[in-house]
């Protein structure tokens, strides 16, 4: 019988828009843990670096997310440079707000072809090498406004609500072997955090906004556990979905 919580020490494990803010904290959670970790990136180049070097020299991938023959050539990469894959950590997300009767087809698709879209190819991706494998943990950061709607942000809470549902469908798809899980983080307060976020973290039952290493501890969790645990949702939000 497997170990309720295994290692990942020398295990590859490439996360998505790891460059900053909540994917560095998993990175270099990740790197204490002793695994070997990939750091995908787009447009932050230099803070992608900075992580890397912070992970002690992690590989690098930089793809647009938007393209699926981006996706499909940074996992051939990562084949190359990583060797089989054992932990995908789908991170990379988009944010913005906008009214709903505002949005555009050019925000929608904004929006959903990275928070969906690209979430879905990539664990098809790291799936079909994870199989080949014999073994494998995916890990989907959704989020609260995927759970509790959020009026100003429909078409992101939209993306994150499929999210959660792709996490479940994919769990049985891929199971026994690959065990697909997410962490749903509420609040994590940057610096350019705006006042419905201050308001939001008001009405918190825990008083306060979640940090980032907090959902990377819940990612790592994910990553180390049996095949007994998949197709869950652990929501981070300090209670707020309760409200």
């Amino acid at each position: 019988m497997e170990s309720p919580l295994s290692s990942l020490e020398g295990k590859p494990v490439l996360v998505t828009g790891a460059a900053k803010r909540i994917g560095r904290a998993i990175a270099l959670r990740l790197a204490r843990e002793g695994a070997r970790v990939g750091i995908h990136y787009h447009q932050s180049e230099r803070e992608a670096f900075e992580t890397a070097e912070r992970c002690g020299g992690a590989a690098l991938f930089r793809a647009d997310l938007e393209s699926v023959a981006e996706i499909e050539r940074m996992f051939s990469e990562a084949d190359q440079r990583m060797g089989p894959l054992y932990g995908l950590v789908n991170n990379a997300a988009r944010f913005m707000r906008r009214e709903a009767l505002e949005i555009t087809e050019r925000d929608w698709d904004f929006i959903l072809d990275v928070n969906l879209k690209a979430t879905f190819f990539c664990a098809k991706e790291a799936a079909l090498r994870m199989r080949r494998a014999g073994e494998g943990r995916i890990v989907n950061i959704s989020s609260l406004g995927g759970i509790r709607p959020w009026a100003g942000r429909v078409h992101y809470s939209a993306s994150k609500a499929g999210v959660i549902m792709l996490t479940k469908a994919l769990a049985k798809a891929l199971a026994p072997a690959i065990t697909v899980n997410s962490v749903a983080p509420g609040v994590i307060p940057f610096e350019d955090i705006d006042a419905e976020g201050l308001q939001m973290i008001k009405e918190t039952p825990a008083a306060r906004g979640g940090a980032p290493d907090e959902i990377a501890e819940a990612v790592v969790y994910f990553l180390k556990a049996s095949n007994f645990v998949t197709g869950q949702i652990l929501a981070l939000d300090g209670g707020l979905s309760l409200r």
